[in-house]
């Protein structure tokens, strides 16, 4: 946890930045501005200032990117004057908890350090560079770009999945490009710097590690060791440090023990027992107590906060192969998460509200994990106290992506230095439950070329076997370890085999129709997805193509994927017609991306217990753009997202073909019979058992029932039951024209209506005017209630496209016929109810473009 102590005095006043080498391709009329210096913002970044300073366009608009390319070849200097008066303090730190990357830093012309990563903090002693009134603090950044590069051209280049050298640098990998992310690979001050004053004691760091044991009562006891580490000013080096560990629990009631830093140490350990603990849960688990912790040394202070939980990882190998499973206070944990990246492309632009709403898409989509992503940042105490405080767990990759990292110095000691820094700091935090070595390093290793490439020089499983590892044992014994994602947890199993430990699908989008979900059975799913746009208003925002066009030239500077918009039109075959304007274009590829990961979802959660997790890529976007996101830059909740919100129920019933007994008895050894009947699967991740009957209905699109049956349906808690369809009900006679309809006979069983279409969307003959909608101002808004006279699939409001900041409460709503549903509208700039009315579109228009009836 960054704790900042009430002696530091942050210095982000009066701040201007320069051009210390401009790069030679930088726009003509910059050197005079950029010699003479415009205010900087610290933290703060160089692009922004450049930007508030009018020099630049906003770098997310159009083809800025390109047109700003120049910036990470550019060398940046920081420089500011803070007034100084020798005090009491012994020590005088200067302290700087985030330098983006490569700099020397210089105090009143007298060099500091060079740094060279943005994953870790710095602490210098100062005093002798120290004047009484004015000193001048002055930060120059490598520009980038060049400079990893002349350390590829040093060292060797390494192989990687950019056209930049980002593993040469300890920087964040994506600030060079990714393929849904810009490329801004800029400098600065991305975190608080300023002078630490202080004597006697320092607590340079804490780490409250917590178990839960059986107390003499048979009630939970929890147990917190706190690893206190101090610095001394020299004085007090012979002496004991007294240490107060204080625990006040969400009740309010109090615990505290006492014990020392000897004479001479730098290191004690106090524990502090909890009888009658109150345990953290995660999401659908239990409740989310934490308690306050308050450390003392001597003068000195620390506070934090707690969670007492256990959190283990099984992957001890079965009949099936090995499984992944997470156990919180020994619970089994069915993970149901997404992958995030950075929130915006420019890291000072999250702030805490911005973090609060990305943890509230991810609660109310039914999400109970997220997972960070190896090419961003060990994430910020924000997110993650907003997910100690939610139950959200959390999965934190080691800053390592898509590449082979160098194992000799100074890589190597900075990346144990980063690794040190941050295990310690995250440590306190309850929601974190697994570190992860590298996100696809160890596949690559494998599959990606790489040998040939290496010419014999080691490619960073170093560092996943040995360092990372070491660490943790060291400092944080408390979490579960895995090498690598996707990875098999045993020697000469495939780094991505499905049977074994975490896997990743890319065969789907890259190459294959995602009905091709349906061929795997892995044990846990940690990265796969689909593209589509962003919402309409996000979109038009930065693309000005004229006319807008899928393959416009300002669009595909929003399209990073290789032959991205190209993979969305074939990725839409089979299964939507072919869009006849750019607004059905829009439609389409959204609706498709959501068809897409609903149904691998859903087939996944399907396998229960042998699956225990899917984690979809991505929950967010670093900037305006299409990609794999749920929630585009601009924060509007996409189509995917309500996808989410309804696979990743904590009850969800699906149909899926099913091999019969028959069928798996007649089958050759080794090979997977295929199916040949349907099944209801019921996955219920809650707490209770879930009993009792379900209609299944097959039945005309007027609502007309073909064909009926009951089924008896138990399902334990945290497990899955299948039961198989009678094929007189199952078999459609129509395929084209019915659908299959599962529906719990008690309202009140907390799950929704299975539904299996005989027919993709393309080849159903739906209504292309399915819908009548009454829609009704309401305070901050609207009400649109909505009724199908025939099948509706997937009903969504486009309320952006009315109202930039409007949201709904729900979307890609299916209504049988005569059914109806209300959508609830917000609407900041108070946008008309008619307009609302008309954003609404549902699958069935893209067969024959008919608009919605809007009855007022």
């Amino acid at each position: 946890m960054t704790y900042v102590p009430p002696t530091f005095r942050a210095l982000h006043e009066g701040w201007t930045l320069t051009a210390a080498d401009l790069a030679a391709d930088a726009p003509e009329g910059l050197a005079g501005p950029l010699e003479a210096g415009i205010p900087a913002v610290v933290p703060g970044e160089a692009h922004l200032d450049l930007h508030r300073a009018g020099l630049i366009d906003e770098p997310f608009d159009g083809d800025n990117e390109a047109a700003q390319q120049w910036i990470g070849d550019t060398s940046w200097r920081f420089a500011t004057t803070f007034a100084w008066a020798p005090e009491d303090a012994a020590r005088h730190d200067l302290v700087a908890h985030g330098l983006d990357t490569v700099a020397t830093v210089t105090l009143n012309g007298v060099e500091v350090a060079r740094t060279q990563n943005m994953h870790r903090s710095y602490r210098w002693d100062v005093r002798d560079a120290l004047r009484e009134g004015k000193n001048t603090l002055v930060v120059t950044f490598a520009a980038p770009v060049p400079e990893a590069l002349a350390r590829a051209e040093r060292d060797g280049v390494l192989p990687s999945t950019n056209h930049h050298e980002y593993n040469q640098l300890r920087k964040m990998a994506c600030s060079f490009g990714w393929d849904w992310g810009i490329d801004v690979a800029g400098a600065g001050l991305w975190k608080p710097v300023g002078l630490d004053s202080w004597s006697g004691v320092r607590i340079a760091s804490v780490r409250p590690l917590v178990d839960v044991v059986p107390g003499g009562d048979g009630a939970p006891e929890g147990v917190l060791s706190a690893h206190v580490e101090i610095e001394r000013d020299g004085v007090a080096a012979d002496a004991d440090v007294p240490v107060v560990v204080r625990l006040a629990g969400p009740d309010g009631e109090g615990h505290e023990a006492e014990g020392v830093v000897p004479a001479g140490a730098t290191t004690g350990v106090v524990t502090v027992r909890v009888p009658g603990v109150r345990r953290w849960w995660p999401l659908g688990h239990g409740d989310q107590p934490l308690y306050e912790v308050e450390v003392e040394a001597a003068d000195a202070s620390w506070t934090g906060r707690v969670g007492f939980r256990t959190v283990e990882l099984d992957t001890t190998p079965d009949a099936a192969g090995a499984p992944f499973v997470l156990r919180v206070n020994g619970e089994t944990v069915l993970v149901r998460g997404a992958n995030w990246i950075p929130d915006h492309a420019f890291l000072t632009r999250v702030d805490r509200d911005r973090y609060a709403r990305r943890v509230a898409d991810a609660v109310e989509a039914n999400l109970n994990l997220l997972r960070v992503w190896g090419g961003g940042i060990y994430e910020s105490d924000d997110l993650y106290d907003l997910a100690d405080e939610q139950g959200l767990l959390m999965w934190q990759d080691f800053p390592f992506a898509c590449a082979a990292y160098a194992e000799d110095e100074p890589m190597r000691a900075e990346v144990e230095a980063e690794a040190r820094e941050n295990v310690t700091r995250l440590s306190p935090h309850p929601s974190l439950v697994i570190w992860n070595g590298n996100n696809e390093n160890t596949w690559g290793s494998v599959d990606w070329g790489w040998a040939g490439r290496l010419g014999g020089r080691p490619w960073g499983d170093l560092y996943y076997r040995e360092l990372l590892p070491g660490v943790l044992a060291e400092l944080d014994p408390t979490r579960p370890y895995s090498p690598a994602s996707p990875y098999s947890f045993g020697d000469y199993r495939h780094p991505n085999d499905e049977r074994y430990g975490t896997m990743h699908i890319w065969d789907v989008w890259n190459r294959e129709d995602y009905s091709v979900y349906a061929r795997y059975r892995p044990r846990f799913l940690s990265e796969f997805g689909f593209q589509g746009p962003p919402a309409w208003s996000t979109l038009t925002r930065v693309v000005h193509d004229q006319p807008l066009d899928p393959f416009g030239h300002q669009m595909l500077v929003h399209q990073k994927a290789h032959q991205g918009n190209a993979k969305l039109e074939r990725g839409w075959q089979g299964h939507l017609p072919d869009p006849a304007t750019i607004e059905d274009w829009h439609w389409t590829t959204q609706l498709n991306q959501a068809h897409a990961v609903r149904f691998g979802i859903e087939h996944v959660r399907s396998l229960t217990p042998h699956n225990t997790g899917t984690i979809v890529w991505q929950l967010n976007d670093n900037w305006p753009v299409v990609s794999w996101a749920a929630v585009d830059h601009d924060e509007h909740r996409k189509p995917l997202w309500y996808a989410l919100r309804s696979a990743c129920a904590p009850r969800l019933a699906t149909l899926q073909p099913r091999a019969s007994e028959e069928a798996r008895a007649a089958a050759w050894e080794g090979i997977d019979p295929d199916p040949d009947t349907l099944a209801l699967v019921v996955v219920n991740d809650t707490g209770e058992r879930l009993t009792g009957t379900w209609t299944v209905t097959r039945e005309a699109f007027d609502g007309t029932a073909l064909a009926k049956a009951t089924l008896e349906v138990d399902v334990p808690a945290r497990g899955a039951a299948t039961v198989t369809v009678p094929s007189d009900v199952a078999t459609f006679a129509d395929p084209a024209a019915e659908v299959l309809v599962a529906v719990a006979d008690d309202p009140g069983a907390g799950v929704a209506p299975a539904l299996r279409h005989g027919a993709e969307v393309v080849d159903q003959q739906l209504d292309v005017r399915p819908l009548r909608i009454e829609a009704s101002p309401v305070e901050g808004g609207c009400e649109l209630r909505v009724t199908a006279t025939s099948l509706a699939r997937d009903v969504f409001c486009h309320a952006d496209v009315v109202d930039p900041g409007a949201a709904v409460d729900a979307g890609l709503v299916t209504l049988r016929a005569g059914q109806s549903a209300v959508l609830r509208v917000t609407s900041p700039a108070g946008g008309d109810p008619a307009g609302f009315a008309a954003a609404v579109r549902c699958a069935n228009d893209l067969l024959g473009g008919g608009e919605v009836t809007a009855a007022r």
